[in-house]
């Protein structure tokens, strides 16, 4: 009996290895204060895989020491582009604006060989037709240059709620998206749960995840392992599984994932003092171990399922 169970845990094991994807994790420069070597320090002691930043920065010296730090550290590099503005587009910048934007930072940042672009375009004010005219047109820009781009679910952008963001991937089949939930949660003022169909249309086009988890009143938790979150944060897990579960039915070898919880109003201070009521990197190397180990037992658990049915 100890004999067999010893093999079965040891053949469920291989087949673990050999046919489940991979997840690797990607540290964000937002809201990151220190420099890009400091970046790279601490996502290698995490154990993360990369990290996420834009090509564009005020400082002229940005892409240089962002390449070299990538060489230096074998560290991939998740290329980060709002289109027409910052993560809040230009209220009235033109379909060609965001155009001409995405095309500009693709071309910057080429000679890095990002891993592929997450890319904050559109504007949430626009028609769904004119959302999809931006995206399929941004699509045809992504491969004149070889980049896979992918597409984020973020507030004042076109994908800021469940329904848009469906009407969209119901016209372009083959468009790749980012899934940052949270934002769809605020918007919503409820967790995704009740709008399950949303988040299965949505993970059939997932490619990359935002594990920033959002509540009811807000796009961030203060901190996702305090227990009074604790709902949010298993919801949040929910979407995430079905994101994999989908992604390893297209057969992704690797998926990816960027914690994300940041600054400018996302993180909670006190009143009065202004004083932050946690560390950004405690946080976000949190949330990276916590999916590691979440991604690990939700694998196994499903080559178990597999066994079984076998």
């Amino acid at each position: 009996m100890v004999i067999a169970m010893i093999y079965r845990n040891s053949l469920l094991q291989q087949q673990h290895k050999g046919r489940n994807m991979q997840l690797l994790t990607f540290k964000t420069l937002w809201g990151h204060t220190g420099s890009i070597e400091e970046a790279a320090v601490l996502a290698k002691a995490s154990n993360f895989s990369g990290l996420e930043a834009p090509a564009v920065s005020d400082n002229l010296s940005h892409l240089q020491t962002l390449g070299q730090v990538l060489s230096d550290h074998s560290l991939d590099w998740v290329q980060e582009i709002c289109t027409a503005g910052s993560y809040v587009p230009r209220r009235r910048a033109s379909l060609t604006e965001h155009l001409e934007d995405l095309e500009a930072q693709l071309i910057l940042g080429k000679p890095l060989k990002p891993r592929f672009a997450n890319v904050m375009g559109g504007c949430d004010a626009w028609p769904v037709a004119q959302s999809v005219e931006f995206f399929k047109a941004a699509m045809e820009i992504a491969d004149k240059h070889g980049v896979t781009c992918s597409f984020e679910t973020h507030r004042g952008r076109s994908f800021y709620c469940p329904w848009n963001t469906v009407a969209v991937l119901e016209q372009i089949p083959d468009i790749k998206i980012t899934c940052d939930f949270s934002h769809w949660v605020v918007v919503c003022e409820r967790l995704m749960d009740s709008d399950w169909d949303a988040i299965e249309i949505a993970a059939q086009h997932a490619h990359h995840v935002h594990s920033r988890v959002g509540y009811d009143q807000g796009p961030q938790v203060p901190h996702p392992a305090a227990p009074e979150y604790a709902e949010a944060l298993a919801s949040h897990q929910r979407c995430w599984e079905a994101v994999w579960a989908a992604q390893m039915a297209r057969g992704y070898q690797q998926t990816t994932m960027t914690p994300e919880f940041g600054p400018d109003g996302y993180l909670h201070h006190l009143p009065f003092t202004d004083a932050p009521i946690a560390d950004l990197w405690d946080i976000n190397s949190w949330i990276g171990l916590t999916e590691q180990n979440h991604f690990e037992q939700w694998s196994l658990a499903n080559t178990e399922r597999e066994a079984q049915r076998a």
